[in-house]
């Protein structure tokens, strides 16, 4: 099924595989992921996260068969959505968040595609949403969690940047702020004071955005330990170039800091 002209959500392509079956679901934003997200899904399925929530791929166009159907359907994929619009990582979040909203689910767990993340955790936020918090970041930072082969830039910028302006904007002490790995619940999501569907979210501003506004407006917020291992040796999976990627990380930290984001 395709969906258009959708205000704040772009054009996407929906392949159901299957019909509700949970009351989460996982939103996994992928793009050219090849074997690492295949094996992201095989180690899904041995944990057998599929019992506990629906797993949705959100995928910005793949061209490397890493969104076959046969593929994601023994591997127990829910459902497919394909973006066929302008955006990046913002732009998925808003096709995945909207779709997961408009089908009923109560709540939203996201986390990358690159097989960096202990995908076998989702039990752990499902708990916390269940429990009643609004918003659930995943850490490898405090205790439990456990950061492997970290390039040391990048822990040095979440460290020493990113996690504090984060803390700063959200009046609340946040440890692991560029990690995807997360939960949000409808409640925080429909939110008259949130409105996650806006264009001005194309890249990381979301992903920005929401680790502070439940905070801001004294909802229900928690850490809890995760994994995130980088690989010993090749390239390291991001989609964030060193220099203007970085740059851009920065301008919208500090748009964040003064509110950019908010609804006027």
């Amino acid at each position: 099924m395709e969906y258009t002209d959708i205000k704040g959500v772009p054009n996407f392509i929906c392949k159901e595989y299957n019909k509700k079956n949970k009351e989460y679901c996982l939103c996994i934003p992928i793009i050219n992921e090849g074997e690492r997200i295949k094996k992201e899904l095989e180690k899904a399925k041995e944990n057998n996260i599929s019992k506990y929530v629906d797993i949705v791929i959100c995928d910005a166009g793949s061209t490397d068969g890493s969104t076959d159907d046969k593929l994601l359907k023994s591997l127990d994929v829910n459902t497919l959505l394909i973006k066929n619009d302008i955006g990046k990582q913002g732009a998925q979040l808003r096709m995945g968040i909207w779709w997961a909203l408009e089908r009923g689910y109560k709540g939203i767990i996201t986390i990358d595609g690159n097989n960096k993340d202990s995908i076998e955790d989702v039990p752990k936020f499902v708990e916390k949403l269940n429990e009643g918090y609004d918003f659930v970041q995943g850490s490898r930072f405090i205790k439990g969690g456990v950061a492997k082969n970290t390039p040391l830039i990048r822990y040095l910028s979440v460290r020493l940047i990113h996690a504090p302006i984060i803390s700063l904007t959200a009046k609340q002490k946040f440890t692991d702020t560029t990690n995807a790995y997360r939960a949000y619940s409808k409640k925080y999501l429909t939110h008259p004071e949130v409105q996650p569907f806006r264009d001005i979210f194309v890249t990381y501003e979301l992903l920005a955005y929401l680790s502070v506004r439940a905070d801001q407006l004294k909802m229900k917020t928690c850490e809890i330990p995760v994994k995130r291992i980088y690989p010993k040796k090749g390239k390291t999976p991001t989609k964030i170039s060193f220099f203007k990627g970085n740059y851009n990380l920065l301008k919208i930290l500090f748009s964040n800091l003064v509110g950019k984001y908010n609804v006027k």
